[in-house]
């Protein structure tokens, strides 16, 4: 008899895990439920695998999510789960959508930072796109200035690129990796650097390369342009660059440069006054322009003027300098142009 009953004990205890076995097999191979294909499920930051199965439950993907959850505990998949947005096909199983969402690619977004913008303008940029999380004023301003002591501005410190980030990251996150590929670019290009270039620091090369690239768009021009800023530097001479007086303006510059904004001895960023660079860069500066920076055209100019297509004359007497202004500036085409399509217009006087 006793045997019997622990038969019959055991019968049923097999049976029961067997039907749960199976029961729990059909849970993780269940077909998931969506109406369009592809469909996208977003992990937020700090969401649990079980907060992101209760939701889709409740969507009517599938069934039992608190079972599916613990099979996915269960197999280590709960803790790999990754934020983002991902793309989700019908004729998958919840097993493996899943195992998606653990090991699978986040839909990936692009943001372009131009070349040539202010810092200002490339956080006004980020914070526009829909798919970054905006951080707050006054958080964003103490993470900039722990960044880039001693350098008392951010402007400049990052790197103009197309970064791919997903849902979920934030502007300070595309900052940060702008900023760490900004000071890695200008180490290297300054422990390799020419012994020659008048230049006593990698900001000073920053500040440098932030106004060769506000001086032209055209790439041809832009070892062109250092070199004839670096001679300047070396003889002593005033850099007497509108783009500077212009950054030194701000707000108040409404696109008109004027004599009286040339003479101006309040504006720090007013080359034609000051000696030397002005005291921060005066734009987020690409790769090829730092590159110029540190490897100048060989030539003697020491002037350049706006042609009025975008691209520049170059003279090495002053003579030649003036008998250009008279050529390209005095008697300006309708189309006139400093640059190619590059805003705000400056107007070049050396």
């Amino acid at each position: 008899m006793t045997y019997r009953v622990i038969l019959l004990a055991l019968s049923f205890f097999l049976a029961l895990s067997t039907g749960c076995g199976l029961y729990l097999y059909g849970l993780w191979h269940q077909a998931i439920t969506i109406e369009e294909s592809p469909t996208i499920i977003t992990i937020h930051s700090g969401e649990s695998l079980r907060q992101v199965l209760s939701r889709a439950e409740a969507q009517g993907w599938l069934t039992d999510a608190g079972w599916v959850g613990r099979l996915a505990r269960w197999q280590g998949l709960d803790q790999k789960i990754q934020v983002g947005e991902f793309r989700v096909n019908t004729g998958i199983t919840v097993g493996q959508m899943i195992e998606h969402l653990a090991t699978g690619q986040a839909v990936q977004y692009q943001v372009t930072i131009p070349e040539g913008v202010t810092a200002q303008a490339a956080i006004a940029l980020l914070g526009k796109h829909p798919k970054l999380t905006k951080t707050s004023p006054e958080r964003l301003s103490a993470e900039l200035a722990a960044w880039v002591v001693p350098a008392n501005s951010a402007e400049g410190w990052f790197l103009p690129e197309t970064w791919s980030f997903v849902a979920g990251d934030t502007d300070i996150d595309i900052l940060q990796r702008a900023h760490t590929a900004m000071r890695a670019l200008l180490t290297d290009l300054w422990d390799s650097r020419d012994s020659s270039i008048p230049l006593a620091t990698p900001y000073e090369a920053l500040i440098l390369a932030s106004i060769v690239e506000r001086e032209t768009a055209e790439p041809a021009e832009r070892n062109q342009i250092a070199g004839v800023f670096l001679r300047r530097l070396t003889r002593g001479m005033r850099l007497q660059t509108d783009p500077t007086v212009i950054y030194g303006l701000g707000d108040a510059y409404t696109g008109n440069l004027r004599r009286t904004h040339l003479r101006d001895t309040q504006n720090l960023y007013n080359t034609y006054v000051i000696k030397g660079l002005p005291p921060t860069p005066i734009a987020l500066p690409g790769e090829a322009a730092l590159r110029a920076v540190f490897h100048p055209d060989d030539s003697n100019a020491l002037y350049f003027v706006a042609k009025g297509d975008g691209t520049h004359a170059f003279s090495a007497t002053l003579d030649e300098h003036e008998e250009n202004v008279r050529r390209y500036q005095l008697t300006r085409r309708g189309d006139y142009r400093s640059t190619p399509d590059r805003s705000p217009p400056e107007q070049e006087r050396r």
